[in-house]
């Protein structure tokens, strides 16, 4: 019999992550499907129980739904229940569904591991106090910031949840017009306005020469704040697929017992030699080709690495990347 495993959202369409499941199925010989399932307003609890119903066994839940998908779970992970927010849904037959929120770990590991974004004594801005702002706060001050402003359009939503956090590390709240004057080492929009091609209405100093803008939102080109940020001159801006694919894979190692990935050990290494999924999903699916790191990837190439290659080395030989300027010899 093949499992059943979705993801809830609305907008839907831009998800990438039946296509991050079904490689995880295949790297690991799992029988599952997985789909993109759009949810009106309003209709989230019954749409869970419908798909239960159907034989679902679990649920991944992105915007604007997090914060539904935590009242609806009857037990939760400890980091769910601090968070307000689930984002993974372990479906019951009795009812008592389980909730996690493995979105604040997937971002800081997308950060630190894959593009090496150091957080320890820097001035942070999470943009939005929404359930995808709500699941990353507590991850982000495990990371030990200087500061981690939350800035929201209604300024007392983004206090209040500065608030919850404060007795884990240095936290302000404010509205988007306070930040006027203020410079930041990491920027991070948790907002969905990238989805609708918007961008929050953030002063231009909070961008400043040094900044990493990181987007959690992604899609199939630069988002609209990526592409914000670059005309403002920060010095990298990341979108959030690789968070994506981080937190996905948290999600299925605890319950499966393992690691998806023939990763490399970063150290001393050059980030740009490490092959992650993000850059599978590059090269197999079609997204934008050149990432902040300088590599390049062709379409239609990565699965090749998925299949089989184990380091960086062998998808060099195997001619799966190339260094910037140079070019690929088609057969």
């Amino acid at each position: 019999m093949v499992d059943r495993y979705a993801v809830m959202g609305n907008p839907i369409a831009h998800s990438k992550s039946p296509q991050i499941h079904s490689l995880f199925a295949k790297q690991t010989g799992q029988s599952l499907s997985y789909e993109a399932i759009l949810v009106s307003p309003g209709g989230f609890a019954r749409a869970v129980a419908d798909f239960q119903q159907a034989g679902g066994k679990g649920l991944n839940i992105t915007v604007p739904f997090k914060e539904d998908a935590w009242g609806l779970a009857a037990t939760r992970s400890a980091r769910a229940e601090r968070a307000g927010a689930v984002n993974t849904l372990v479906l019951d037959d009795t009812g008592n569904h389980f909730g996690d929120n493995t979105d604040g770990a997937g971002l800081v590991r997308d950060l630190r591991q894959n593009h090496a974004v150091t957080l320890a004594g820097k001035r942070l801005l999470l943009v939005g106090a929404g359930g995808a702002a709500r699941g990353v706060i507590e991850p982000l001050l495990d990371e030990r910031p200087a500061l981690l402003v939350i800035a929201n359009r209604t300024a007392d939503k983004a206090v209040r949840l500065a608030r919850l956090f404060c007795e884990l590390g240095h936290t302000e709240g404010c509205g988007l017009d306070d930040l006027e004057g203020q410079g930041f080492d990491v920027i991070i929009n948790a907002t969905a306005a990238s989805l609708s091609g918007e961008v929050p209405a953030l002063p231009d100093s909070v961008v400043t020469a040094t900044s990493d803008c990181y987007d959690m939102m992604y899609g199939d080109r630069p988002t609209a704040f990526m592409d914000w940020a670059a005309r403002r001159g920060a010095a990298r801006y990341m979108d959030g697929l690789g968070m994506l694919v981080e937190q996905g894979r948290m999600e299925l190692d605890a319950p499966l017992d393992i690691d998806w990935l023939p990763e490399l050990e970063r150290g001393d290494a050059d980030p740009r030699k490490a092959i992650t999924l993000r850059h599978v999903l590059n090269m197999s699916s079609g997204l934008y080709p050149v990432d902040s790191l300088g590599m390049e990837y062709v379409n239609g190439s990565g699965l090749a690495y998925w299949a089989g290659a184990s380091s960086a080395e062998e998808a060099r030989r195997r001619g799966l990347v190339r260094e910037p300027g140079a070019f690929w010899d088609y057969e």
